[in-house]
């Protein structure tokens, strides 16, 4: 490890040398945060939450390393939109199914996230995915949807997922399998305006969004939780991932208005136009919410 002159520290993970803020969580707890350390943090509404999960050491491709993530002040914007199930099939792999909301008819997302204190520091990522049927699951595809729709626990399959920082990129490609890269990427989330711009490898644009925020609600912590699980290929293995979500305020638009999606030149935009949207049917804002990101665990999908 050695100190820069920038106020960063370069660390090993799995063999890759990534810089982190010197003072920076990660630095000095290499993902076992203090929680009342934390919890110090004025951005951080509590850690309630988080005292109910207690975290483990694992082996991953990065190495040794301590999971659940915690996500312990952060905000996100997505939206929903119809797509055709056969664009949504020519993008995923032949052992996942797009979960259908009518004959025909599947949904793809855009989401943009702000993790402002979190256990490898602040970073920004986006992302275009797609919604899939449960792994091995034969029930009736009515009560995927029903879940799904309820935010009560989505799957999905991950096309884009850039973010500004390396850490963030190296944990999310090398350990989880993710589409990850490195790109400038702003995110501002308040109670008025949700803004996001990603850049592309020129500078130029990918993508960009703007909106008005819709009415928040509050909700006491763990009386929202929602769940996502999302799939993805290592070696030739499948995993899956499972994302909880500590819903602090949210708020939701449906059919909404005034959204500005701006499609430029660069991977999301690409990935984003051969889903073929057709209809954005929801805007989801979380103003305040937290997060536990868990470690891959195998699975079999066929």
């Amino acid at each position: 490890m050695t100190a820069a002159a920038t106020g960063t520290v370069e660390v090993d993970l799995g063999g890759r040398t990534v810089s982190v803020p010197k003072d920076g969580l990660y630095n000095r707890f290499r993902m076992d945060t203090l929680l009342d350390e934390a919890a110090a943090d004025p951005r951080v509404p509590g850690v309630d939450f988080f005292r109910a999960l207690p975290k483990t050491r694992v082996d991953s491709p990065i190495g040794p390393t301590r999971t659940p993530n915690f996500y312990y002040a952060m905000s996100s914007a997505r939206l929903t939109m119809l797509a055709p199930t056969r664009a949504i099939r020519s993008r995923i792999p032949e052992e996942l199914t797009p979960l259908e909301v009518a004959p025909g008819l599947g949904l793809a997302s855009v989401v943009f996230f702000r993790y402002d204190v979190c256990d490898i520091d602040f970073y920004t990522e986006a992302a275009v995915g797609v919604a899939v049927r449960p792994a091995r699951h034969g029930g009736p595809g009515v009560a995927d949807l029903a879940s799904a729709l309820g935010g009560d626990h989505l799957h999905s399959y991950v096309l884009s997922l850039p973010v500004n920082t390396e850490i963030a990129q190296v944990r999310g490609h090398d350990g989880y399998g993710f589409p990850k890269w490195v790109t400038e990427l702003d995110v501002d989330i308040t109670a008025e305006r949700a803004t996001a711009r990603i850049a592309n490898a020129g500078g130029g644009v990918d993508l960009a969004f703007s909106a008005r925020t819709p009415r928040q609600k509050h909700h006491a912590s763990g009386a929202k939780v929602a769940t996502l699980t999302s799939y993805t290929q290592r070696d030739g293995a499948w995993f899956s991932t499972l994302n909880q979500t500590n819903m602090l305020a949210t708020g939701t638009s449906l059919f909404p208005r005034g959204v500005d999606l701006t499609l430029g030149e660069g991977r999301m935009s690409d990935d984003l136009r051969s889903l073929k949207p057709i209809r954005t049917i929801a805007l989801d804002v979380n103003t305040g919410a937290q997060a536990a990101l868990h470690m891959p665990v195998p699975i079999s999908v066929r």
